[in-house]
């Protein structure tokens, strides 16, 4: 891999690390392929002004044994590791040199699925977490923007095999979404991976 592959990006009160072009394609396609496979795709409800409605994605939550995750009044129950998911986890440690106990798989099936503006800094996760996004299938533009604002600061387009590592303080100062778009956009799988400190 080129040394220029990776991207920093400076912003403020974040420790944010971008590598286009971390997986080759041939394994991006096998690892993109065998989930859409095996995943066993759910899709809950969330409660917004007294009113259920389906979240605007698909998702699956795999983690070691008794290793829930809680967010938006939503509990995740894990499934356990697939010898692919394993392989997947295996990769993503060793690039990032942290123990990860859990990855949230989120299926964009097109551009109408999305994600809203939050940040990941449930008390579990600890005090300066580490999430490891890692991007398969069609390219999404990932925004972020500081607390307590409204304007986008800074956007990335999210490719095919790439990696994004967020750390430090980025969880306490920073809010991310994933918009909806007009796009034509090919479906795409976002995992993000995680440390559990304090299993429920």
């Amino acid at each position: 891999m080129s040394l220029f592959a990776e991207v920093p990006l400076q912003l403020a009160d974040a420790e944010l690390r971008y590598v286009p072009d971390w997986l080759d394609a041939a394994t991006a396609d096998r690892w993109l392929a065998g989930l859409l496979e095996q995943t066993p795709w759910d899709q809950p409800q969330v409660l917004i002004h007294g009113r259920r409605h389906p979240v605007p994605r698909l998702l699956a939550w795999y983690a070691d044994a008794g290793v829930s995750y809680r967010y938006s009044g939503m509990e995740h129950q894990p499934l356990p590791w697939t010898p692919l998911l394993a392989e997947i986890r295996q990769r993503v440690e060793a690039e990032c040199g942290q123990s990860l106990n859990g990855v949230l798989i989120n299926h964009y099936r097109d551009g109408q699925d999305s994600m809203g503006w939050h940040s990941d800094d449930e008390a579990v996760l600890g005090r300066n977490p580490l999430v490891a996004s890692l991007n398969l299938g069609g390219t999404r533009r990932f925004d972020l923007r500081r607390k307590g604002q409204t304007r986008i600061k800074h956007s990335l387009e999210l490719s095919h095999g790439s990696l994004l590592v967020m750390s430090g303080a980025t969880q306490h100062y920073w809010q991310h979404q994933v918009a909806k778009t007009r796009k034509p956009c090919a479906a795409r799988l976002n995992l993000t991976f995680r440390l559990i400190r304090s299993p429920v």
